[in-house]
């Protein structure tokens, strides 16, 4: 899950979650930007946008682990996100 960049599969996603896969899967092309994250072992993390121009934006994040999952946590400390399952090959993401 650790360094690792996880990219969001919309087309995977669930009516209670979003799909995120790791950057190294068979991800299909898309016209939009897909949103992606990475987790660092320290506590940091990256967030990614698509830009303008659509090239991703790397936006810094820290993250923490919860009862409730893995939370996200923009700059000032608002929370963008939480890995609420995962496995080996897929993240379930909500966004609060």
């Amino acid at each position: 899950m650790y360094d690792v960049r996880w990219v969001h599969v919309f087309e995977e996603d669930t009516p209670g979650a979003h799909v995120y896969r790791q950057a190294t899967d068979d991800i299909p092309l898309s016209r939009r930007p897909r949103d992606a994250f990475e987790l660092r072992r320290d506590g940091t993390a990256k967030v990614f946008t698509g830009g303008p121009d659509d090239r991703a934006i790397a936006h810094a994040a820290t993250w923490k682990e919860t009862p409730d999952g893995v939370v996200v946590v923009a700059g000032a400390g608002v929370e963008k996100f939480r890995i609420v399952k995962r496995t080996e090959a897929r993240l379930m993401v909500r966004r609060d």
